[in-house]
Parts: structure tokens; sequence; C-alpha cells
């Protein structure tokens, strides 16, 4: 899977013989087709000008993950998925047979006898220009976590059962990959896959768009109050008015990047600008380069002097915690005692768009009742200079990524009621 639940940049690479090199083994087997066939299937898709909601479960911590419930094949069966801005490929542990595989909620996925060809589009996206097929008639791909986790397998259709804010049940046929081979990360979970909700034409959200389902744009509102929230594809869910806008990064990237941005602490500037800044909903928590990280934690301490906190080694929970004159039990305890931060992004040559990160975003109470930081030392982990802002300082807003217009918004929301957004009926 993903780790921290997965750290942002995943690498994929095919797995052809002439394109990564050694000869086919137990781990780049021919595939075997199931003993069924899907000859009957659901109804025609038509084009929708609605959303397409998800109920979000799980928590930044105590649980550190995610997930959403899919309903794949036919007929539909439920899987638990790790929604993830960061990865393109939407993948599922796969009962093909299974070489490797993790301990997921579900039984292993059934495939479909569908096939994607080494030639089609979606799997020539997923290689460079000069890739050879060692078999013409299945499509291998293999990714790549940066905490050790990986998934290898073949790429199939089959059908997505999918409920609209206008009432519709629709059944597109959609790639996805079928992994046969599962390492776990350092920081695996127990889910059945990834949904891949990235910018690559391999995504969920990009096909759902080729079939004229929804707009590609999606969005996010994970609650802080640690139980869950939703993920919605299509743009009926918010109103654009009030959303604050930035542009994507110019700069080729499969991932949601947004800058320039300059990094503010208490309302003044730290001094470090022209950032640019991930988006990344794969990751638990929030990310600076080395240098940046210990800047801040150096004025978060400097600002802590002559306030009742203690910092406390013996809290291994993440690598900086404080404790108190006696435990914490929630974030808005400990919040008076830590300023906010923000990311400034320059909309133009007067106007900045703030995303702001108040102190909620930043922290966790440990289950030691300590106020533990959950901003992480991104360099360490092999992100080099970017910055990437993770689920934690994401959390009670809106965060939407409309790929139409190459923006990336976000507005304050209660995203613990579902109810609010009609989504407990989906």
């Amino acid at each position: 899977m993903r780790g921290d639940r997965k750290f942002v940049f995943a690498v994929i690479c095919l797995v052809f013989a002439a394109a990564c090199g050694g000869t086919p083994d137990i781990h780049h087997q021919k595939w075997r087709k199931m003993g069924f066939s899907s000859s009957s299937s659901p109804t025609t898709i038509s084009k929708l000008g609605s959303s397409i909601i998800f109920p979000v479960y799980g928590n930044v911590y105590p649980d550190g993950f995610y997930f959403v419930q899919v309903y794949l094949g036919y007929p539909p069966r439920p899987y638990f998925l790790d929604p993830d801005t960061g990865s393109d490929l939407t993948w599922l542990q796969c009962d093909a047979p299974c070489v490797r595989c993790t301990t997921g909620f579900h039984p292993l996925y059934r495939p479909s006898n569908d096939l994607v060809v080494c030639k089609d589009p979606l799997c020539a996206s997923l290689h460079s220009s000069d890739y050879t097929c060692d078999n013409p008639e299945q499509c291998d791909y293999e990714v790549e976590y940066a905490d050790g986790g990986s998934s290898l397998g073949v790429l199939v259709n089959d059908f997505f059962a999918l409920n609209s804010t206008s009432g519709v049940r629709v059944s597109p046929r959609l790639t996805i990959g079928c992994g046969y081979d599962q390492l776990a990360g350092s920081t695996d979970h127990p889910l059945d896959g990834v949904l891949g909700i990235g910018k690559g034409k391999s995504s969920i959200l990009s096909q759902l768009r080729d079939q004229g389902v929804v707009k590609n744009i999606v969005g996010h509102c994970f609650s802080g109050l640690g139980n869950g929230g939703f993920l919605f594809f299509g743009e009926d869910v918010y109103d654009s008015s009030r959303v604050t806008w930035t542009p994507m990064s110019h700069e080729p990237s499969k991932h949601y990047v947004a800058g320039l941005a300059e990094l503010r602490f208490g309302g003044k500037s730290t001094g470090f600008k022209n950032l640019n800044v991930v988006f990344d909903s794969g990751s638990s928590y929030t990310y600076f380069s080395s240098h940046i990280y210990q800047a801040v934690l150096s004025l978060i301490n400097k600002d802590l002097r002559g306030k009742p906190l203690k910092e406390a080694s013996e809290d291994q929970t993440l690598p900086q915690c404080w404790k108190g004159k006696k435990p914490f039990k929630t974030v808005r305890e400990v919040r008076k005692y830590f300023k906010s931060m923000a990311f400034s992004f320059s909309n133009g040559w007067r106007t900045r768009a703030q995303f702001e990160i108040p102190p909620e975003g930043y922290l966790i109470v440990s289950t030691k009742g300590n106020a533990c930081l959950g901003i992480l030392n991104g360099t360490d982990v092999g992100l080099e200079n970017f910055n990437m802002i993770g689920d934690i300082s994401m959390q009670d807003k809106f965060v939407i990524y409309d790929n139409e217009k190459h923006m990336i918004g976000w507005m304050p929301a209660d995203c613990h009621q579902r109810s609010k957004y009609n989504i407990a009926s989906l």
C-alpha cells in the first residue's frame, strides 16, 4: 500500500523484459484467465451533469489512513480502497491466482476475462515511448512506493457501480490493475487496494471523464473529528464562488502541484518563498523539505518558551512531541499554545490565495496525552526539496482539484456532517 500511508511519489515500471531488464520469473507470470466471464453487462452509461460521492472512513490518528468503499465487478462486490491523489493507477489485490497478498478486509478481487492488451493507449500511458511487449495480449504493471511497498500485476477492464447525486446509477467499464504480487511497506494498512485519482490518463477520474460520466474534477473533505468525511467526482457538491482558487503549476508533473508559495508563521513571513507545494491525499501527514522543517521547528520551540509545555522525548509517536502539566485529551486543549501557519500562493501581481494551517491542522494528541507535530522532514523520506500538504492539514476543508481549469481550490467545511451534503443516502 502507501507509506506513511504512502509517501507521495510512486515509481511505475512496466514489467516488460526490454524495459526493465532480466527475464520473466515468478513475479512476471503469464495471466491465467479465470473460469468465468462477464457475458451480461450492466446498463449502458449515459452522460451526466452531476457528481459521484463516496463516504470516507478512517482518520489521520490513530488509524493513520482513510478509505472509501467501492463496488466492482458484475455482480458488484464491495472493496475498501485508499483514495490517493498522488497515484494514477487504481489496483486491487487479485486472485489471478495471488503469489503474495497482504491481509485485506474482503476476499481477493476476482477479475473479469477482459484483459487490456499491451498496445492499448491506457497501457501506453504508463510507459516510456520506447517500451516493447513481452506478451502483446496483456499489459503488465509494477508500482513501487517510497516506503518499500509495491504491487505487480496486469491491467483488466471491469464494471464500477456508481451512484450519482442526480439519482442515476451507472456502471462504466474501467481499466484497473489486478495485483497478483504485493509487498507490504513499512507502514502498510489492511486495505484491498488503491483508488488512483491523480492527473494521469490511467486514473479512474480521467477514464470517467473520457466516457462522459463526470467532469475531470475531484475533491475531498476530511473530518477533523476523526470520523471520515467524503470524496467526490464532479462539480455539483460545492459553490465555486466561495472557493479560494490557485493555478496548478505549469511544470510537468503527475501530481497536484500548486506554486509558487510563501510560507508564513503566525502571520509573518518565514523568508521561504517560491515554493512548489504538492497536495496529496495519500499522505497522513504534511512534509517540509529539511531546511524548512528545521526552521519551522525552531520557530515553534522559540514560541513555546515560557509556556507550560516541555519536550516529551519519551513519546515516539512522532519525531517531535510536547507534554503539559497533565495529559491532553484533544487538540483543542493545546491549540492555544501554538500559532497558525499558511501557504500564500501568488495569483497574479496583486492577489494572493492563502491556505491556512491552524494548530489543529498540524498537531495530533497521542495516546499518551502529548501534543505531537504532524509536520515531518520530507528529505528524510526521499521527497528532496518538495513540500507536501497531507491529510492532517486538509481536514475540515473542501479541497478541490479541477483538471478542467487546471486549478486547485479550498474552502472551510463541516466535513463530519455528511447529511448536510446529501451523502448519507448515497
